[in-house]
């Protein structure tokens, strides 16, 4: 028996694997944050950061120092232990998220057969932390924004569930590799183009996936407080919205876990909708290659799809006009949940009576 599938040994792999993640997205979320920041300056023609390190490369990291040396400012009328809970709860829930989500082949902390339930269920507790935040600060106006938000991600959480249902309904599967795996073999087998190359009848499903694909990263934005949707933070009263009386290491937990979701969203995107690990042309060429090349060559494309996804989402921040709070909510129960409903019953009825009915139904 090897030391490894013993309880110690199958321990430290675990310990092992949830740090190596840990680690590398905080470590990559300082450098999108950076590029977050270059690509807001970029549209406005100014230079954004760029006196920390060589080309401001080191400027997250002075940040992050910056707000762990602050003091830790706690309001006189704040619950002490909820106020001082929720950024914590906030960024163990981000982190949490990443523990289902494949990086490579075999590249995943926890394979599970229900990872997309997983996920959904994590990100729908992240809404917790915010409620606790705003409530616990014993002021009017981190509580209403802690409503806001709480108000937005809900109504945005119902129509990415039934965005997902669609990507289910194409894959039979609600487990991530699986959903990956299944488009593999070039990006005409993606599933924003229909999951498979069955010639017209895909096409006809790539007619309901784009939408879709399109409405999940909308939702996406507002799900993460992310302009144009970033209504917690409201200019009418000159605040920050739910986290306003924070300051030092319990903002920067809310900031981390903040763009931790966004990154998570990010991965969600690819894997769901862009094949993941899985590069847009064939890799047959890599059969005979190492299981460690195919996986770095996997997790190389999954990264630069995560990475356009982020580059995005700091679009949308830069160049949409920032919505009025009765727009977003329009959208969303108006626009996005019956669109959401409808295109599940197109791809419900396209999986029972077209060309691949039958096919992974039982995956």
């Amino acid at each position: 028996m090897s030391f490894w599938t013993t309880p110690v040994g199958w321990t430290l792999l675990t310990v092992g694997q949830i740090l190596a993640v840990t680690v590398g997205v905080l470590i990559s979320l300082a450098f999108l944050l950076l590029a977050d920041r270059k690509i807001w300056a970029g549209v406005q023609l100014r230079k954004g950061p760029n006196t920390v390190g060589p080309f401001g490369m080191l400027q997250s990291f002075a940040d992050f120092f910056k707000f762990v040396l602050k003091e830790i400012v706690i309001p006189a009328g704040a619950d002490k232990v909820v106020f001082l809970l929720a950024p914590i709860l906030s960024f163990v829930l981000a982190f949490a998220g990443w523990a289902a989500i494949p990086l490579a082949p075999g590249w995943v902390v926890s394979n599970i057969n229900v990872g997309v339930l997983y996920l959904f269920a994590v990100s729908s507790l992240g809404v917790y932390g915010i409620i606790m935040g705003g409530w616990a600060s014993n002021s009017k106006y981190p509580f209403l924004g802690a409503l806001r938000s709480a108000a937005q991600m809900v109504s945005y959480e119902v129509s990415i569930g039934f965005i997902i249902i669609t990507v289910i309904l194409l894959s039979g599967s609600m487990n991530l590799q699986t959903i990956v795996a299944k488009q593999d073999g070039g990006f005409w087998n993606w599933n924003v183009l229909g999951g498979g190359s069955g010639g017209l009848w895909h096409l006809l499903a790539a007619l309901v996936m784009i939408p879709m694909m399109a409405m999940f990263y909308i939702s996406a934005l507002a799900e993460t407080n992310r302009p144009p949707f970033d209504l917690p933070e409201a200019e009418s009263e000159l605040v920050a919205g739910y986290q306003v009386e924070y300051s030092s290491t319990p903002y920067l937990l809310f900031m981390i876990g903040e763009y931790a979701n966004i990154v998570l969203m990010c991965a969600m995107i690819s894997i769901l909708f862009f094949g993941g690990w899985s590069a847009p042309y064939p890799t047959g060429f890599l059969a005979g290659l190492p299981a460690t090349v195919q996986s770095l060559h996997g997790f190389l494309w999954f990264a630069i799809k995560v990475v356009f996804w982020f580059f995005m989402f700091a679009m949308a921040k830069a160049i949409v006009p920032r919505y009025r709070y009765d727009q977003l909510m329009r959208l969303g129960w108006k626009v996005f949940l019956p669109t959401s409903l409808v295109a599940v019953v197109a791809i419900a009825a396209w999986r029972v009576f077209g060309p691949g009915s039958g096919s992974g139904a039982g995956a």
